[in-house]
């Protein structure tokens, strides 16, 4: 079986994080990413990104690049030009991540490219959008948490604003534009006509606070951190503290509480008029919190997952990430997969979560700088060598060696 978007062709002048995310997932769902690279700068930035790089190759490269083909191009040479509008003639979309003033600056917006390619998708993912008042500054995920309310709202009520353990905000914005790119794509193909794609991390973000956010708009409420990562609303819905470690349980339904309150010997509560309802509980949760506490710090965390488990309640131990790799359901899911590579040796990374049918593309490792370059020029465009040696000497990839 084809893979669901081999007929689809991404032109990615992309770096570091955020934007090489998204497109990942296109590639792994069979899309021919390629990735455009600055010479001048030792192309993606994310090739340096330490602890783990050396000579131009890095881990953190690795994990956003599978799968995907490198051309080094500079695009501020009139040669490099020429040829970045020679692969837009053959591609569906152009994907950046890039200052949102910058896609207008370096001519690679839909007023730009349509003349050559009128059905040409140009999707910009930025830090804050191609307009309003931030639109030509840089962003980065941990300061658009701050700026969007997530660090307010996380971490413990006494402790200071923390940012996620994650970059939730890039890697959301990633799949945002992924999908956004999609999306223009096939009204390109129906209709004809390509169109812009104007994504950021701070809509993203913004985006995210969904239902607080409308609790917010609509009632003035103000969110607040909450004891233990709790639930703003459901409880109970948190961590909890065991004899011997940490774990989460939720009950976000009457059964799950009945289920909870006898699977931890506490059936009085199921009872107890204050605790009788989902709103009864958010109302007496002062008084409900350190008796569900008390019982839970009774007994291990492996008594209680398979006590809450036997009942259906979901739960489950707070576990580091090498306890999470080791998991027999990541290991039964495939989420580890295995590519070769000129230095590392065979080097493991993880799938992606995006599944469409049955069949999935074998891994791909992460490309080298310019690797596909002469392929690219002389299988897609049709250069000749000459005409490629010409484009050479004209700095298109690169000062000339």
């Amino acid at each position: 079986m084809r893979l669901p978007l081999a007929d689809l062709r991404i032109i990615a002048v992309e770096q570091y994080g955020a934007g090489p995310f998204g497109s990942s997932h296109l590639a792994d769902l069979g899309a021919e990413v390629i990735k455009i690279e600055d010479p001048s700068v030792a192309g993606d930035v994310g090739r340096t990104v330490p602890p783990y790089a050396n000579d131009g190759d890095s881990l953190f490269f690795e994990a956003f690049n599978r799968g995907k083909k490198s051309v080094a191009l500079d695009l501020n040479n009139s040669a490099g030009r020429r040829v970045f509008e020679d692969l837009v003639r053959r591609s569906d979309a152009v994907y950046s991540n890039l200052r949102g003033d910058v896609p207008a600056k370096i001519g690679i917006t839909y007023r730009d490219l349509a003349p050559i390619n009128p059905a040409i998708v140009c999707c910009s993912l930025s830090g804050y959008g191609m307009t309003g008042p931030r639109s030509n500054e840089p962003g980065y995920d941990y300061v658009v948490q701050a700026l969007t309310g997530w660090m307010d709202l996380t971490g413990e009520p006494d402790g200071p604003p923390t940012k996620s353990g994650l970059s939730l905000v890039d890697f959301s914005a990633g799949y945002v534009a992924a999908l956004a790119l999609l999306a223009g794509v096939m009204a390109a193909r129906r209709d004809g006509i390509g169109t812009d794609c104007d994504i950021s991390l701070y809509d993203t973000a913004m985006a995210m606070l969904s239902y607080p956010g409308v609790w917010h708009l609509n009632a003035g409420y103000a969110p607040t951190r909450t004891h233990h990562s709790a639930h703003p609303s459901i409880i109970p819905f948190q961590a909890f503290e065991a004899s011997d470690g940490w774990l989460v349980i939720a009950a976000p339904k009457e059964k799950f509480w009945q289920r909870f309150c006898q699977a931890a010997e506490c059936d009085e509560l199921i009872d107890d008029p204050r605790f009788a309802t989902l709103a009864d509980r958010q109302r007496n949760r002062a008084e409900l919190m350190p008796l569900l506490e008390a019982v839970l710090a009774g007994r291990s965390v492996a008594e209680w997952v398979e006590r809450f488990s036997r009942v259906s309640v979901p739960c489950g131990p707070v576990r580091s990430v090498a306890e999470a790799f080791a998991d027999p359901h990541t290991v039964a899911r495939g989420t580890v997969v295995e590519a070769e590579h000129p230095r590392y040796g065979t080097i493991r990374t993880i799938s992606s979560p995006v599944r469409v049918g049955p069949s999935a593309r074998p891994p791909v490792r992460a490309p080298r700088l310019g690797e596909h370059t002469e392929q690219i020029l002389t299988d897609l465009l049709g250069y000749t060598g000459d005409e490629l040696a010409e484009a050479r000497a004209d700095g298109a990839f690169g000062a000339p060696q």
